[in-house]
């Protein structure tokens, strides 16, 4: 109320704003439920008023670490509760005439992010509602990992039309957050409301794209929409390069290029054996060596003859340019990839091989032509993956996303690899291409993935890595959920931060939540296992998931103890 006085627009949190975090464990009936609303609008009302009265915006924004109780137990800590939470408060300021809203959906995962503002934005097209959005990954970390975990659920809303502003939460420098928003910003900042079958309404319920067609429920209005969500990975068949299996079950692999003229076996054996005896990110898994001539052949020869003992835990894909090559790449390699050649030259490559047993790629520049070669070769072989490959990131993201919406390639349950294009400019193209890689992991596309770099095999795998576990989808190595710096932080966040990664960071499969003060603290740390917080000056709280285990630790103590938590609840391993 007092801030109203003097800024031109307030936030508010849904799930704090007039509801303490008791974290009680109750069932509400209908009328208790109904008596919390009318309770909320008694407190909320005056401050709509005043907005109005004073001509200010309001940001709501829900956290979703920072659900109400009530919300939490009639809705569960979802993203269907993220988006009743606002719209309550939504609907209050309706009902006084007061329309200057923005609304946020944020929280630390990204897939939950993309989940709550796909749907938010359904159920506004149900309701009429025709509000602006401010994204942003909450308490997303910092360096690499933080942004990449902000491309991925920026990025994805972005691509599909949703987003008016934006903010990147980074565990740095306040300054420092502005360049990386202003990047992921400047693709969209010229281009016309688009899906990707060209201009069109960007109202998810009249949009004629097959993707929102297909993302929404056909619930009726009077029932909650639970479509216009995170996918669940899509199901496709097993294909198996050598050793390695793709699709399935599997998680999504990693494909590195190999240039056949400076290819070291002995440099590709030393990352391989250094990532498998760590356990910390993906060690080489199918190799993509490029055929262009006899020398490329005899090279490759020589190179497996060189890593003989180690083709269980290596796929070699041959990618061949000339139908002169093929017969003598198929007998050298675990699979074929081809671009089109015309349907003929698919056929037969589909024919020979579903001979040898062996997996067919097709690699594309547009749409059309994969799906032509794609129905060609899988009246022959079952054993197909497709593949797009162009430089313009949200065309590759949007024609994926047709390709898999066609009922036939659904059918045939068509693996997709996932190709993401590089430039010298090292940060946009890694913000680009958790993007492209992100949104389509989150809507259930992609069982492998391919960065386009020059920066060596060591790199372009810790990248590789750093992407899918960004997008939840292979985790390799321990994760940090830290908030950016605020003046309730009750510690240097950056230098705590990296203390703990330091003393943690070997752990793998472990969430850990780094958060300044109890204000955010036990709420963005909704799925950590644990959880390093500000309790007042100099205090540190513990907790183990939600619950506060140590509390008011003195801070130069804290360290220690948390490490022995962890190894209280069987989570720690010592460095290798």
């Amino acid at each position: 109320m007092e801030a109203a006085n003097h800024v031109e627009k307030v936030r508010i949190n849904p799930g704090n704003f007039s509801d303490a975090k008791a974290f009680k464990i109750r069932e509400y009936t209908d009328t208790q439920y109904n008596e919390e609303i009318a309770r909320i609008e008694e407190r909320f009302t005056p401050l709509v008023l005043k907005l109005k009265r004073l001509g200010r915006a309001l940001r709501i924004g829900t956290n979703h670490g920072s659900l109400s109780d009530r919300i939490l137990n009639r809705y569960g800590d979802s993203p269907e509760g993220m988006v009743e939470s606002a719209l309550e408060f939504v609907r209050i300021c309706e009902r006084n005439g007061y329309h200057d809203i923005i609304l946020s959906m944020k929280a630390s995962n990204p897939k939950i992010m993309i989940a709550a503002y796909r749907l938010l934005a359904a159920r506004m097209a149900v309701e009429n509602m025709d509000y602006p959005f401010h994204l942003g990954v909450t308490e997303a970390g910092d360096g690499e990992d933080g942004r990449i975990k902000s491309a991925v659920g920026i990025g994805a809303l972005l691509e599909d039309g949703i987003g008016d502003t934006l903010r990147v939460s980074l565990t740095e420098e306040p300054e420092r957050e502005i360049p990386v928003a202003r990047r992921l910003a400047a693709p969209y900042n010229n281009r016309a409301p688009t899906c990707f079958l060209g201009p069109t309404n960007t109202n998810p319920t009249t949009c004629r794209c097959l993707f929102h067609r297909a993302s929404l429920s056909t619930e009726t209005p009077e029932r909650p929409i639970t479509g216009a969500t995170t996918k669940t990975r899509r199901t496709v068949r097993e294909v198996r390069v050598g050793a390695i299996p793709l699709g399935g079950s599997h998680p999504p692999r990693a494909l590195t290029r190999l240039d056949p003229a400076t290819a070291d076996p002995a440099a590709l054996l030393t990352i391989l054996e250094q990532r498998l005896k760590s356990g910390r990110g993906i060690p080489p898994e199918i190799v993509e060596w490029s055929i262009g001539s006899s020398e490329d052949l005899h090279r490759l020869e020589n190179f497996r003859k060189t890593l003989r003992f180690e083709t269980s835990r290596l796929g070699f894909l041959a990618r061949v340019g000339e139908p002169d090559h093929f017969d003598r790449a198929l007998d050298l390699a675990d699979g074929i990839a081809l671009p089109p050649n015309g349907l003929e030259g698919t056929i037969d490559a589909a024919k020979a091989c579903a001979k040898s047993g062996k997996s067919l790629w097709l690699f594309a520049e547009t749409l059309e032509d994969l799906l032509n070669a794609g129905r060609s070769a899988l009246a022959h072989t079952p054993n197909v993956v497709f593949a797009l490959e162009n430089t313009d990131v949200s065309r590759l993201l949007h024609q994926a996303r047709t390709a898999v919406a066609l009922p036939w390639v659904n059918e045939a349950k068509i693996p997709f690899h996932i190709v993401a294009p590089w430039t010298a400019d090292e940060e946009s193209s890694l913000l680009a291409a958790a993007i492209l890689a992100g949104a389509l992991l989150a809507d259930g596309i992609g069982d492998s993935l391919t960065l386009c770099t020059d920066l060596g095999v060591d790199r372009e795998l810790e990248l590789t890595a750093n992407i899918l576990q960004g997008a939840g989808v292979r985790v390799t190595k321990a994760e940090f959920v830290s908030c950016p710096s605020c003046g309730r932080t009750l510690f240097d966040l950056q230098s705590t931060t990296d203390r703990i990664k330091k003393k943690t960071g070997h752990l793998i499969n472990i969430k850990i939540a780094i958060m300044g003060c109890i204000v955010n603290g036990p709420g963005e740390m909704a799925d950590a296992d644990f959880g390093y917080v500000g309790g007042g000056p100099g205090k540190i709280n513990l907790y183990v998931g939600k619950e506060c285990v140590e509390k008011g630790l003195p801070a130069d103590e804290a360290d220690e103890r948390l490490v022995a938590l962890i190894k209280e609840h069987g989570k720690w391993k010592e460095p290798r």
